[in-house]
């Protein structure tokens, strides 16, 4: 049992009864999630007062949809006095409803429009709503150029003002734009030492060390994580710097003109690579060419988030040809079929991770042990 779990538990006092809603679309994560509580709070931990252990703590809810696209959300029982935790995968494209007969893919817009219900129709009545949202809505649109909009912010704004106590992110684009509500709670984690953990588990040969890997971020916006990497696992860093076309705008971005690389030579070293997307992965690619004409040995590619907006067979192929060895990603939101047969894809279970998280704050506890990966990770090498 991890050395954390005695500080989550010890002198366990839940503030309200626990209740877990789980938004369509999250479902597969939400159930494993309920799993490790169930298994916690009624067996390991052992509350004594009987309100606190539960066969299952998802409160059932529902958002049905009228068949001209309208809905509601309905909350099948009562949440009266609970400590109400409310997980949603706004990136989950595949779920459909019937809108004029035809079958319409849920967009983040509607799945951030079902929990805006849900909310609505707990009427006040919970202790307190903590938001799971491990995809931050409007996550990507940070920050304000010109005459844009700013929809995380905005989002931010909406649920404070319906009584949500805190949002729960992981890996967020730009944390900062948690100082749009600084009232309320916003707290943002990284899988670190589950992505390490899975890459020790598959690629047990490789070698943590200055000689023998090295750690390369991908552009300076994700420097912050690979200097994290480089530093808890005492590894050289590198970077490369994209060169982008500010004159036009492609898929709402500036298209990349050129990747410069800058940092020590990776020859004959094992390489990783993180950052917080992987959309159309065109960028990624590149970059492994370019390690691998450098001389780069295995090429590890990490992405909290590995969406594919474009389909996994550009990787694939680039996978056959030798490009990379691994794509390392977690389950917070929905992956496609297809990745499952993939013998590069690598997915680190982050559930445990999430039933810690709730499990610390339904007891008023510091979330600080958990924020800290770096005494785990090095537990890890170590072994």
């Amino acid at each position: 049992m991890p050395t954390f779990f005695t500080t989550v538990f010890d002198n366990a006092s839940p503030v309200a009864p626990l209740g877990l809603i789980v938004l369509k679309g999250a479902e597969k994560l939400g159930k494993l999630i309920d799993s490790y509580l169930v298994s916690w709070y009624n067996k390991d931990v052992g509350f004594k007062n009987p309100r606190f252990k539960k066969d299952t703590f998802i409160i059932e809810t529902q958002c049905p949809r009228f068949s001209t696209g309208d809905g509601k959300g309905i909350i099948e029982e009562s949440v009266r006095g609970y400590d109400v935790y409310i997980l949603v995968d706004v990136g989950n494209y595949n779920v459909k409803y019937d809108f004029y007969g035809q079958q319409n893919s849920m967009s983040p817009d509607d799945h951030y429009a079902d929990l805006k219900r849900i909310i609505s129709a707990a009427g006040g009545k919970a202790e307190r709503i903590t938001v799971i949202m491990p995809v931050l809505y409007g996550g990507r649109q940070h920050r304000r150029n010109s005459r844009e909009s700013l929809d995380a912010a905005q989002m931010l704004q909406e649920l404070f003002h319906m009584g949500v106590r805190d949002v729960v992110t992981f890996d967020a684009h730009d944390p900062r734009v948690q100082n749009a509500v600084p009232l309320m709670g916003f707290d943002n984690f990284f899988p670190t030492y589950q992505v390490l953990k899975a890459l020790v588990a598959n690629f047990p040969e490789v070698k943590f060390d200055p000689k023998s890997f090295m750690v390369v971020s991908p552009d300076e916006g994700a420097m912050n994580r690979n200097i994290f990497y480089a530093s808890v696992l005492g590894v050289d860093l590198g970077m490369f710097y994209k060169r982008r076309d500010y004159a036009n705008v492609v898929d709402g971005r500036n298209p990349i003109v050129a990747h410069e690389y800058i940092g020590l030579d990776v020859r004959g070293k094992d390489i990783f690579v993180a950052d917080d997307i992987i959309a159309t992965g065109e960028s990624m690619l590149n970059l492994c060419s370019d390690l691998k004409a450098r001389g780069a040995r295995k090429i590890f590619l990490m992405a909290t988030y590995a969406l594919f907006t474009k389909g996994v067979k550009i990787f694939a192929d680039a996978y056959r040809k030798g490009l990379f060895s691994a794509v390392l990603s977690t389950n917070l939101t929905y992956l496609k079929d297809e990745l499952a047969k993939e013998k590069w894809f690598i997915c680190a279970d982050l559930s445990k991770y999430i039933a810690y998280i709730i499990s610390s704050c339904n007891q008023n506890k510091s979330v600080s042990p958990l924020l800290n990966s770096a005494d785990r990770i090095h537990e890890l090498i170590g072994k």
